[in-house]
């Protein structure tokens, strides 16, 4: 089964594209929620490059590695990659209204449909807050 989310980016697609991609941003959006944060986040950013993010609940109780391969990357439009034996898509579609970032993946079987969906959605969501919020002061 297959997930989609996707989220509007009022920013221009350099923007966007850089924030998703760089290190130094990714610890700063990549959470579902305001417990849980990102310790360090590495990216090649290459066909065949690794990439790799380690959340964890603030508190300490619990922690995960996100990791996967890079399996095709178009500047600016789409990334797309491997995670053990899973796949993922994200494209970014530049619009009138900002960038559409849309993400689809393949679900997983341990949470819930619902729980996975609204997981990447909130880091979705937190992933523009950041870019807008980026941009406003740049």
């Amino acid at each position: 089964m297959r997930i989609t989310v996707e989220t509007t980016v009022a920013a221009p697609i350099d923007q966007v594209w850089r924030a998703y991609t760089t290190p130094a941003d990714i610890v700063e959006w990549n959470a579902p929620s305001d417990d849980w944060h990102t310790t360090k986040a590495t990216v090649d950013l290459r066909e065949g490059g690794l990439f790799s993010s380690r959340m964890e609940a603030k508190d300490g109780s619990m922690g995960f590695d996100f990791a996967g391969t890079y399996t095709t990357i178009v500047e600016h439009k789409l990334i797309e990659y491997a995670f053990g034996d899973r796949k993922a898509e994200v494209e970014f579609v530049p619009g009138a209204k900002g960038v559409v970032v849309r993400v689809v993946f393949d679900a997983e079987t341990t949470h819930s449909v619902e729980q996975q969906q609204g997981g990447w959605q909130a880091i979705l969501d937190k992933f523009a807050q950041h870019v807008q919020a980026k941009q406003k002061t740049s």
